[in-house]
């Protein structure tokens, strides 16, 4: 670790002075100048601010009062005038539908649809085609959108389910100016009335300028993590209410039901109960005992240990979603580094890569794979469990080795894996930093606390004094006998602790994760209707009530609430930049190159398109609805006769993309930001910058390897089954 990454600013000023005399100036003007590159950030911050408050008290949020409400009978066809007596003068509709749809994780079990559409009705004297200038079979269809289907629930459950909402923007598909209706459309395969709500906006967001806008926002929040001039929580809460302010100054401020229905409330939910379920199971002193046995079977090398470690990672993966694989690996990590005098972020950044390579393995190891194997199209295709891990895995044991070499270059020199400070040093400030976490927590609301406060905060003094006499020197643990011996006494002390596990907490934790990790493996089948957040919560129910004794302020404190907070303030600005347009237009100038390529290109083009696109925005923005919308895209492609391209090639090609993309930053995806929490936990940092610069190429060695696995694998020998 840094020398300084734990190191308060005072205490940097006072040790450089103490270190010596002569750069104190130097020092000193060195601060002068930080404070005011943080003066002129926080004027351009508080900028940022007045121009959010001042669009949010000035523009209102979306109009809903012109809210239509419908009941459509069986084998009916309901229109509503929307516009009368010529073409609406825009080539964009926006709808906005609330009724009894289902949700998307399950449209493939739909068997019924609600269908909408946008026709046009011309004047009697605009019938005669040869007037228009228009095709005769255009003019009898009189469709000027596509058709959209949305799936619905069954008959039985259209009045007991709560409703859900859909946004879409129609485009129209002829901008001719003539004289008649312009109506709205709709019907139902239900045997049954079907009630339906809906909205419409002749002047939608002009999607131009929205994604200039929406680039500058995504562009802002990356400046302010690498900077680290605020925390990234606060810079994710500053980029979401930025792009909401932009939505408000184009007339399109989301209400308050939209923003929540942005937000995913499974992530959080899972999040949230697997960190309390982990909390509980360190109490049992399992992390130690595990990393014990990892250390005894790899003999304390150190390389054998870290690809056991990887390994492990990888395996379990693939089986759980990654992010409780990570919240797993992450204490027994750091715990075995710490007793190996080695630095735990290299090593975590190890875990964080293998934990997205595992999960690219299955249907049900990473949330892109979710989204793509529930997809009825691909399902159609013949994709299932085994035959996607069968196309996954081949490419994959090329992508481990590889990324396995990489790692091993990059980390060739094994100093980088350790602490480049002494290791008394490291111990005092790792100290520090604990014991000044554990004083920040608690308030100063009453006698108690506040005297428990002022006792920690005392300590922190001595550990900041004796932290300050030993940076004076500098001489100390120059010995290697001496660090030979403090190195022996730390591996004796720590092998000595497998005889510390409260086996009764042990078991009920036993008993809650088998429940866990079952119902995870098994929750795609339809007939159970539980999601993994709702699995997480039971489990998370059941610990409690067995471990009765645990005290839940205590484990509630280890809880990573910044992380949480930095995922819900996403959602909204993932949510505010597909508003905007940004992921949208990613697709469809994806879409348009393909088809621009000769016929016999199209499939080696359309793989490499499809699988570095989302790689390269994946890396950026959350993949979720990256995912989302490019399975719409190639669904299309592939039911395009022009374009003659297989399904299968472009599911892999997107998997692949959408899990190693993950691996090019910190914020990549939900594994790496709870990685990087737990580890800050524990006063380990692990800045943007540092996951950067050994992720991002290992990214790229990745996806490299994955397009020349696909490219042989599908275009040259057309393993497209």
């Amino acid at each position: 670790m840094a020398a300084d990454e734990l190191e308060p600013s005072s205490l940097k000023s006072t040790t450089s002075k103490s270190l010596s005399e002569k750069t104190s100036a130097h020092k000193f003007l060195h601060v002068k100048k930080t404070s005011g590159r943080k003066y002129t950030v926080s004027i351009f911050l508080i900028c940022i601010w007045l121009f959010c408050t001042i669009v949010l008290m000035a523009k209102q949020e979306r109009k809903v009062d012109d809210v239509h409400q419908v009941t459509l009978a069986p084998n009916e066809t309901k229109t509503q005038i929307i516009y009368k007596n010529h073409m609406p003068n825009t080539n964009k509709i926006q709808l906005i539908l609330a009724g009894a749809f289902m949700p998307d994780y399950y449209s493939t079990l739909a068997t019924h649809f609600f269908n909408i559409w946008i026709e046009f009705d011309p004047a009697e004297e605009y019938d005669m085609p040869s007037k228009l200038g228009l095709k005769y079979e255009n003019m009898n269809q009189r469709n000027i959108t596509q058709i959209w289907s949305i799936p619905i629930v069954s008959e039985s459950l259209v009045e007991v389910v709560p409703e859900m909402h859909h946004n879409k923007i129609f485009k129209l598909l002829s901008n001719v100016t003539l004289r008649g209706d312009t109506r709205l459309c709709m019907n139902t395969t239900l045997s049954t009335n079907f009630p339906i709500a809906f909205t419409y906006d002749l002047f939608p967001i002009n999607t131009e300028y929205g994604i200039i806008y929406a680039a500058l926002v995504l562009i802002g929040l990356y400046v302010l993590i690498i900077t680290e001039v605020v925390h990234k929580s606060i810079a994710a809460i500053l980029a979401a209410t930025t792009s909401i302010s932009i939505l408000a100054l184009l007339d399109e401020r989301p209400t308050k039901d939209e923003l929540s229905s942005w937000v995913d409330i499974e992530t959080l939910l899972l999040l949230f109960c697997m960190m309390v379920i982990v909390g509980i199971l360190s109490e049992t002193g399992i992390f130690d005992y595990l990393a014990i046995v990892a250390y005894k079977e790899t003999k304390g090398k150190i390389w054998p240990l870290i690809n056991t470690l990887c390994f492990f990672t990888a395996m379990v993966s693939s089986i759980l979603d990654n992010v409780t694989t990570v919240l797993l690996m992450t204490p027994i990590t750091i715990r075995l580094c710490e007793v190996m005098q080695m630095n735990p972020v290299p090593t975590l950044m190890c875990i964080i890569f293998y934990a997205n390579l595992g999960g690219a393995l299955t249907l049900i190891g990473d949330p892109p794979n979710v989204i793509i194997g529930t997809n009825k199209d691909v399902i159609a295709s013949g994709i299932d469990f085994t035959t996607f891990s069968l196309h996954m895995g081949a490419g994959l044991v090329f992508i481990f080795i590889a990324v396995n070499l990489h790692l091993r270059f990059i980390f060739r020199n094994m100093q980088d894996l350790k602490f480049t400070e002494p290791s008394n040093v490291t111990e005092l400030r790792q100290e520090l930093a604990i014991w000044q976490k554990a004083a920040f927590s608690l308030s100063s609301y009453s006698k108690e606390e506040g005297v428990v406060r002022d006792k920690l905060l005392r300590k922190c003094k001595t550990i900041f004094s004796k932290l300050k006499e030993t940076l004076k020197g500098f001489k100390v643990d120059v010995l290697p006998t001496e660090r030979l011996q403090s190195y022996d006494e730390s591996i004796k002390d720590f092998l000595n602790k497998d005889s510390h596990l409260d086996k009764s907490l042990l078991w009920k934790c036993a008993i809650t994760l088998g429940f866990v990790i079952t119902l995870f493996c098994l929750h795609s089948i339809p007939q159970l209707n539980l999601s993994l957040g709702w699995i997480a919560l039971l489990g998370t129910l059941l610990l409690l009530i067995l471990a009765d004794h645990v005290d839940i302020e205590c484990v509630l404190g280890r809880i990573e609430w910044a992380t949480l907070s930095f995922f819900a303030a996403l959602f909204i600005l993932i949510g505010a930049l597909s508003e905007l347009g940004l992921i949208e237009w990613v697709g469809k100038q994806t879409e348009m190159i393909i088809m621009s390529v000769a016929k016999e290109y199209r499939l080696s083009v359309a793989i490499i398109l499809v699988l570095w696109v989302s790689t390269i925005v994946s890396s950026f923005v959350d993949n979720i609805p990256l995912t989302t919308m490019m399975i719409k895209v190639i669904t299309s492609m592939s039911q395009n006769p022009e374009l003659e391209l297989p399904l299968p090639p472009l599911v892999y090609a997107l998997a692949f993309g959408g899990c190693l993309g993950g691996n090019g930053t910190l914020i990549a995806a939900s594994c790496n930001m709870v990685c990087a929490g737990v580890a800050e936990q524990h006063g380990y940092r692990m800045s943007f910058m540092q996951f950067f610069k050994v992720g991002y190429p290992v990214m790229l060695g990745s996806v490299f390897i994955a397009t020349v696995y696909l490219l042989i694998s599908h275009v040259t020998f057309g393993w497209n089954i």
